[in-house]
């Protein structure tokens, strides 16, 4: 072999070796997991959370309280308390308030996202538990689970200006920013419309096969709607005609799910102990990217899209009460100091 040709043939060689080195396979650089765990104690259940994603914090709520994290330590920052039954939060488009559903209470608690201090309370229905901010009129809507309605808060003078009644029980809700929230009925199994400018339900739509729906998520650009629900399912639903497009399997025991725009990934946290990733292949068509081990009890998560990290909370359970007449169906009670963050990304 001429020398040229040889000498030219191990510098390639070299080359290549050392490009190989320094790239990881895809499959490992595409594989989720969970990153991180922050243990932060306290006592309590815990409903919704909510990522702030300028200010990088996640609001977790805690029955008499919401916990204020920092994500890019972990660390607890602060608690804004004072509540009674707290479920959901909400936040407004100026970065100014944030907006709590103190259940137990029957109100909405308006706080300085700045001071951490809550600045009104403004009186809605019963039970309020979803709740969230409509940009394009901001109107505060908060979904009352026991009085089966919708109050409608107006962010400028903190007061209610319309009561829109619901089928059944309100879950998890969404806004697609031009006008129009979407709530999930659970014990209706269906999904309703609800127009903001008019303050009336528009649309009524069925979600067979799903049943009990509870998480709901939005992909505004191609309006599909993404309810979690009993069964190991998750209804991918038309935002434009209702009609249920794709029913996509999950793990058992849902009650939140997300969806990555930049990434065209839906998510669902699945109390059994895991985390559904599913890639939007079409509008219409949904391929599983993985099944994410997280750990038992994860059902609500929260997504930042500025990272594509999930976050997801539980704890370590005890025993199972036995059931009594009064509670059929018990649930085992949570370990003192083992409430945890866990973080779930690439």
């Amino acid at each position: 072999m001429d020398l040229k040709l040889k000498l030219f043939g191990c510098i390639a060689l070299a080359i290549a070796t050392i490009t190989s080195a320094n790239v990881i396979p895809a499959s490992a650089a595409d594989t989720y997991q969970v990153q991180q765990t922050w243990k932060l104690g306290g006592d309590g259940g815990w409903d919704y959370l909510k990522v702030d994603e300028p200010a990088h914090l996640l609001y977790i709520t805690r029955g008499n309280r919401v916990m204020v994290v920092d994500v890019q330590t972990g660390k607890l920052l602060d608690e804004i308390n004072g509540f009674q039954g707290v479920h959901g939060v909400a936040l407004d488009t100026t970065g100014k308030y944030g907006y709590i559903s103190d259940g137990s209470a029957g109100m909405v608690r308006v706080f300085d996202r700045t001071t951490r201090q809550v600045v009104a309370s403004v009186p809605v229905g019963q039970n309020p538990d979803a709740i969230l901010f409509e940009p394009t009129h901001k109107y505060v809507f908060a979904m009352n689970g026991r009085s089966k309605d919708a109050s409608v808060v107006d962010a400028a003078t903190n007061k209610v200006i319309a009561t829109i009644p619901l089928p059944g029980k309100p879950e998890f809700a969404a806004t697609d920013g031009k006008g129009n929230v979407f709530v999930n009925i659970q014990d209706k199994n269906e999904l309703q419309r609800i127009d903001a400018n008019s303050l009336k339900v528009t649309a009524t739509w069925p979600l067979a096969p799903c049943e009990s729906p509870s998480g709901l998520a939005i992909d505004r650009a191609s309006h599909r709607l993404f309810s979690v629900c009993d069964g190991k399912v998750m209804a991918v639903t038309n935002a434009e005609t209702g009609k249920v497009v794709a029913t996509p399997a999950i793990g058992d025991g849902p009650d939140a799910a997300g969806f990555d725009s930049q990434r065209k990934l839906a998510f669902s946290s699945n109390g059994e102990g895991n985390l559904t990733i599913l890639h939007q292949d079409s509008p219409d068509q949904y391929s599983l990217v993985q099944t994410v081990n997280t750990k038992r009890g994860t059902r609500t998560m929260a997504l930042d899209e500025s990272t594509g990290k999930v976050y997801l909370v539980t704890g370590d359970f005890g025993p199972r009460p036995n059931p009594t007449a009064d509670n059929p169906r018990p649930r085992p009670a949570i370990l003192p100091g083992t409430f945890s963050v866990l973080v779930v990304g690439k």
